[in-house]
């Protein structure tokens, strides 16, 4: 890995958001320093470099300061020109590209997070249901946009990728929690390959989290969710 610049990542070992941060500075073969944030209370660092949003992930290229994994992918991406390019350097793909990463992190991950928030399983039900869609239209989008290889970026990792890839750990955290499989085989072929591909890819393995260690986490997200909900209906 290249050492050329002070790189650091404040993010979370539970968090998919910093995870791409993660994901994109090692395509690039970056050296880079990680500075885990509790988020309980929240540090003063994440509240002085990121007081609009106060969330992680925050990325610090020397004095500079940027916010938002969408954003971050991408100035990494522009920053550092070198293969492998992680947005297509063809317009009209680029475009669409940013489309379905907003598309998994505004409509899908909503879907997701609405299984963990929900109380029971008839709660759940709609939430699962509208993952499962998204899902099968991923398929679609990988079937189109791999066009036979390996990634949604073609034979590396691309923008969709790492918005999608990131929450893999997530989706495993939901079937194990729910008893309900998300990514199938047979309704997902595509996908499931790709799965194993992604994780499986330098970039990637290593760091994702663990699933018995994250569902732990949900757990205790589960908690104090519903003791804020109890906490508002008062």
């Amino acid at each position: 890995m290249s050492k050329s610049e002070d790189l650091k990542l404040l993010g979370g070992w539970f968090s998919p958001f910093a995870l791409r941060v993660q994901i994109a500075l090692n395509l690039k073969g970056l050296e880079y320093e990680v500075v885990e944030e509790t988020l309980n209370p929240k540090s003063d660092l994440l509240l002085k470099s990121n007081p609009v949003h106060k969330k992680i992930p925050v990325f610090f290229h020397g004095d500079k300061v940027i916010c938002e994994s969408a954003i971050i992918v991408e100035y990494i991406d522009e920053a550092w020109t070198n293969v492998p390019s992680i947005l297509p350097q063809n317009a009209y793909d680029r475009a669409n590209a940013r489309f379905w990463f907003a598309y998994i992190d505004e409509k899908w991950f909503t879907s997701l997070r609405s299984v963990l928030v929900a109380e029971d399983d008839e709660a759940k039900k709609p939430h699962f249901e509208q993952a499962e869609e998204g899902l099968e239209r991923l398929e679609e989008v990988f079937n189109k946009y791999s066009e036979g290889k390996a990634y949604f970026g073609g034979d590396s990792i691309g923008f969709i990728d790492i918005g999608f890839g990131s929450f893999l750990s997530w989706m495993r955290v939901i079937e194990e929690m729910s008893g309900r499989k998300l990514l199938d085989e047979k309704k997902h072929p595509g996908l499931t390959q790709w799965a194993e591909t992604f994780a499986a890819d330098p970039a990637v393995k290593g760091i994702l989290p663990e699933t018995d260690k994250l569902v732990e986490f949900a757990k205790i997200l589960q908690l104090k969710w519903t003791a804020a909900a109890a906490a508002a209906a008062k």
